[in-house]
This record gives C-alpha cells, sequence and structure tokens, in this order.
C-alpha cells in the first residue's frame, strides 16, 4: 500500500447509521476474483435512488466520506474496503466503526478516522452546507480540520497503526522490513527442505 501521511480533499455525507458491509458492497459483487472494478458496486443498490448523496453531482471526486455511526457493521468482507478505494476514497470518518471493518481499513489503506459523535454530526452537517468544504486529516498529528466550517479536533489512532500509514506497511510490507533476517535464514536452510 502507498504511504498515507495527509488526507485533504472534499467529502460526501453519508447521513446514515449502521451502515453494514452488505450495503457497502452487496453480495452480487463478491464473485469477482480481482481486487479492482468494485468502486462500481459502492452502495450499488442505493446508487439506483436518483436522489441518493453519490448521485448528487456536487460531491464527484470527493476524497473522504463522512458517515454517521456504527459504520462497516455486518460480515468481515474486505470487499467493502476495496470498493471505497476502489471508488476513490482515502479516509473514512464516523463515529463508530464496526471493529473487523476499521481492523480491514488500516491494511488496506484506507484511513478510518473515528471522532467524537458531536464533532461527527457538525462534519456532516458542515459538508451538506457547503459540498466543497475541504477538509484535511493528518495522520502523524491524529488530527481532523475542516477551517472553512471552523471544525478542528483530534482522532485515536494507535502509534503501530499510525507507523502502518505513515510508512505504507500492508502485511507482507511488514515482512519485507526483515528480509535480511529471513535472506540469512535461508542460507543456512536444510537443502533437504522444499524451496520456492
Amino acid at each position: 500500500m502507498k504511504p498515507v501521511q495527509v488526507v485533504t480533499g472534499r467529502a460526501v455525507p453519508l447521513d446514515r447509521s449502521d451502515v453494514d458491509t452488505d450495503q457497502i458492497i452487496p453480495s452480487d459483487w463478491l464473485k469477482r476474483v480481482e481486487r479492482t472494478g468494485f468502486g462500481a458496486g459502492l452502495f450499488s443498490e442505493w446508487r439506483d435512488d436518483r436522489d441518493f448523496v453519490f448521485n448528487q453531482p456536487q460531491y464527484t471526486g470527493a476524497t473522504v466520506l463522512v458517515a454517521g455511526p456504527n459504520f462497516g457493521t455486518g460480515s468481515s468482507r474486505e470487499h467493502a474496503v476495496w470498493a471505497l478505494t476502489d471508488y476513490g476514497f482515502e479516509a473514512v470518518i464516523s463515529p463508530r466503526f464496526a471493529d473487523i471493518f476499521r481492523n480491514n481499513c488500516t491494511k488496506q489503506g484506507l484511513l478510518p478516522v473515528q471522532v467524537e459523535p458531536e464533532f461527527g454530526r457538525a462534519l456532516l452537517d458542515a459538508v451538506v452546507a457547503q459540498p466543497d468544504l475541504e477538509i484535511t486529516i493528518d495522520v502523524a498529528r491524529s488530527t481532523i480540520e475542516a477551517p472553512a466550517a471552523g471544525l478542528a479536533g483530534t482522532f485515536p489512532l494507535d502509534e503501530f497503526t499510525r507507523e502502518r500509514f505513515l510508512n505504507g506497511w500492508d502485511d507482507i510490507g511488514l515482512t519485507l522490513r526483515h528480509q535480511d533476517a529471513i535472506d540469512e535464514y535461508e542460507t543456512h536452510r536444510a537443502s533437504w527442505l522444499p524451496s520456492s
């Protein structure tokens, strides 16, 4: 995954609570074998409604999703994160995330920004009132700001997860940090053991 240090962009306000992974990417889309192309299926059942927020032109090209509380509940499908990133989102802001969804985000490079409920409500309202509102999220400082709306806050991010984002380490990247030790081990490995 690529390093994520600062996310700056406009947002889509998804003013719904308890959004589950089947709503994020309906099960019909789970037949795909590759990890790309899921953006077309993002909220596809809701997007059939022409009034759905994703169909409103003022939010086209947004890189931040501002959602209601309890985002990403339901089954543990990684496809939900793939759909969000394939669509173009770099961060999701919510007062609460389902644990498995949040964990999937941190391993795929989608920044989950958990904010206080009051801040989340104020940010949703600000984005609705001003669709071109710019939001800046700083991973190193764990801050979120929307200066034009007078909003600034912080979000929790443990040190390990922060380092993952700042350095762009997915699970393979974490392993490759030990490449020298792996190579050294392989030079002393018994020849009768299977090799790659």
